[in-house]
C-alpha cells in the first residue's frame, strides 16, 4: 500500500509529498523527479497514510532512498556550483546587464544549471543565455526571485540579534500588512519595522490575534469617557503595561485600566475602602454591646430589685447583685468613752469651755452623712438616730437637774403632784 512522504530539497524551505511503498523513516536522504529533474531530498517526517488525505492529483513515487554514489555526485555538483556561479557573474559584468546574481544550483544528474538573480526591471538576457549555454554544454535556467526569497538563500541576522525566520524555519511566505503593526501600537517608523529583506517584518504576524484579541478589554482611541468626575478623551494604549493614555483639557497623563473602568483613581478608591472597613469596624463593636447589654438584662428579669445595684462608671452602666453590707460599729477605748460620758452628763461645761477658747469643738460623735448614690441606706444610719435621740433625752435631763439644784441648793426636790395639791 502506497503512503505519504514529505519531502524537502534545502535545509530550510518549503516541503513536497510524494507517493512510496519503501520503508523509510525520518531523516533519509531519497531521490526524486522533479519538473527540474533528478533531486537529492529529505525525508522530514515519519511515513503517513494516504486514507488521512484527499488528494486530487497523483503524486509521483519516491524513486530509491539515496546510495553513497548519490552523496557523493551530490557534494562534486556543490563544487562545481561555485565555480558555474563566478563564471556567470564575469559574463553578467562583460555584458553590462543590470542584475544581481544570487545563487547557483545543479541537478542530480547535472543534466540542468539554474542560476537566481534579482532585478529592479526587466532584463533582456538573451545574449547571456548562448554564452552560458556555450561554456557549459547543459541546458540553462535564468530565475528572477524578489527581495524575501534573497534573503531567505543568503541567510542573515534579523533586529532582533537571532537568525532570519525565513532562513531558519519559515517554509512559505504569508501576507504581511501595515494595518498589522498599527494594530499593535507601533511607531510606523520604515526602518524599525522593516526587515533584511526590505519590506515588512514578517514577525508582525505572529502577535497580530493576541492583540487584536486582547484590545477588546480596551476602550477605543479617541473615545471620551468620565474619569474622577471629569470629561477625558482616550489618546493612546499601552497593552504591554496595560495602561490607558488620556487627555484632561490638555493634561496627559497614564492610568491603569482598571481605574479606567472604575472612573476613579486608585488612591481616592483605597481611601474610600479604608473608610468603609472602618464603619463596618465600628459598627461591629455597637452590635457586640448591644448584644452584652440584652443578655445582662436578660439574666436579671428573674432576680429581686433590691438584690440589684447600679453602679455608675465614666463610659457604661454595669449592674452588680450584691446583698447590702452590714456595717460594724468600732469599739473605742476606755479613755474616749470615759470622756463622751463625762460631755453627756456636764454639757454647761462644754458650752463655757467652748465660750472661753471662742473655738467651736466638733462633735466627734456625730459622722459624715453616707453617699446618696449608693440606693438604698444602711442599717448604721438608723442606729445612729437611736443613738442621737437618747443622747437629746439625756442633755434634757442634766439641764433639769442642773437649774433645780442652782435655785434650791439643800432642798429635796419635790414632786408635782404635791405642790398642786397645796395650793
Amino acid at each position: 500500500m502506497d503512503r505519504l512522504a514529505a519531502v524537502r530539497f534545502n535545509n530550510v524551505g518549503k516541503y513536497y509529498y510524494f507517493s512510496t511503498r519503501l520503508d523509510l523513516h525520518k531523516g533519509d536522504k531519497v531521490v526524486v523527479e522533479t519538473v527540474r529533474g533528478l533531486e537529492l531530498g529529505e525525508l522530514i517526517s515519519e511515513l503517513k497514510d494516504m486514507s488521512e488525505f484527499k488528494l486530487e492529483t497523483e503524486l509521483k513515487p519516491v524513486i530509491r532512498l539515496a546510495n553513497q554514489a548519490d552523496l557523493e555526485v551530490d557534494a562534486f555538483n556543490k563544487d562545481r556550483a561555485v565555480i558555474a556561479f563566478d563564471i556567470c557573474k564575469q559574463i553578467i559584468a562583460e555584458s553590462g546587464l543590470d542584475m544581481h546574481l544570487i545563487n547557483c544550483e545543479y541537478t542530480l544528474d547535472s543534466s540542468k544549471i539554474i542560476f537566481m538573480y534579482t532585478a529592479d526591471e526587466r532584463v533582456d538576457f538573451r545574449e547571456l543565455l548562448k554564452r552560458l549555454a556555450s561554456e557549459f554544454k547543459c541546458r540553462i535556467e535564468l530565475r528572477q526571485v524578489g527581495p524575501r526569497d534573497k534573503a531567505k538563500i543568503i541567510g542573515g541576522l534579523g533586529n532582533c540579534g537571532m537568525p532570519l525566520c525565513c532562513s531558519s524555519f519559515l517554509g512559505e511566505f504569508d501576507g504581511i500588512s501595515i494595518n498589522m503593526a498599527k494594530n499593535q501600537l507601533l511607531a510606523i517608523n520604515i526602518d524599525k519595522i522593516s526587515g533584511a529583506c526590505g519590506r515588512l517584518l514578517c514577525c508582525l504576524k505572529y502577535e497580530d490575534e493576541a492583540y487584536k484579541e486582547i484590545k477588546k478589554k480596551y476602550p477605543k482611541i479617541g473615545t471620551i469617557s468620565t474619569f474622577n468626575k471629569r470629561s477625558v478623551k482616550v489618546v493612546g494604549l499601552n497593552v504591554l503595561s496595560e495602561l490607558v493614555k488620556i487627555d484632561d483639557q490638555g493634561n496627559i497623563s497614564f492610568i491603569t485600566l482598571e481605574e479606567y473602568n472604575l472612573g476613579m483613581p486608585m488612591e481616592v478608591l483605597k481611601e474610600k475602602a479604608a473608610k468603609e472597613a472602618e464603619a463596618a469596624a465600628d459598627n461591629k463593636t455597637k452590635n457586640k454591646q448591644k448584644q452584652k447589654n440584652a443578655a445582662n438584662r436578660n439574666q436579671n428579669k428573674g432576680k429581686k430589685p433590691n438584690q440589684v445595684k447600679k453602679v455608675k462608671t465614666i463610659n457604661k452602666q454595669v449592674d452588680v447583685t450584691s446583698e447590702t453590707p452590714k456595717i460594724k460599729k468600732k469599739q473605742k477605748p476606755k479613755k474616749q468613752v470615759a470622756e463622751k460620758v463625762k460631755e453627756q452628763q456636764n454639757p454647761v461645761d462644754k458650752q463655757v469651755k467652748a465660750n472661753k477658747t471662742g473655738k467651736k469643738q466638733i462633735d466627734k460623735t456625730k459622722k459624715k452623712p453616707i453617699s446618696k448614690n449608693l440606693g438604698p441606706k444602711p442599717q448604721i444610719e438608723q442606729v445612729e438616730k437611736k443613738v442621737n435621740s437618747n443622747q437629746k433625752k439625756q442633755s434634757r435631763n442634766n439641764k433639769k437637774r442642773y437649774f433645780n439644784n442652782k435655785r434650791k441648793p439643800g432642798a429635796p426636790k419635790q414632786a408635782k403632784g404635791s405642790q398642786n395639791g397645796q395650793q
